[in-house]
């Protein structure tokens, strides 16, 4: 998994640099930059929260527009299983290193 000649683009994890672990969003830009490639499996490998952070950014935006029955239900819902994969990632990556 590499992204030739992208990498020199990316913002630096400050947290990873001086205190020698990833934050939270550590995987976040590289993941993107394999969904913009195709390379979806390769993304989900790289930052596991990148696709309930992707559903729940389009619920906001498509709640600013129309009007859904249980819309705070489904947001809180989404929200949660965001915050689940973030934090569960962060853990992951924790006990790995």
């Amino acid at each position: 998994m590499t992204l030739e000649g992208i990498d020199d683009y990316m913002l630096p994890c400050l947290t990873k640099k001086y205190l020698g672990f990833d934050c939270f969003g550590c995987g976040m830009q590289r993941s993107a930059a394999f969904l913009f490639r195709g390379e979806f499996i390769s993304a989900f490998k790289m930052y596991p929260a990148i696709y309930p952070l992707i559903a729940l950014v389009l619920f906001l935006i498509l709640n600013m527009f129309f009007s859904f029955k249980q819309a705070e239900r489904i947001k809180i819902i989404l929200i949660l299983i965001t915050i689940t994969f973030i934090v569960g990632n962060f853990l992951l990556k924790l006990m790995l290193h």
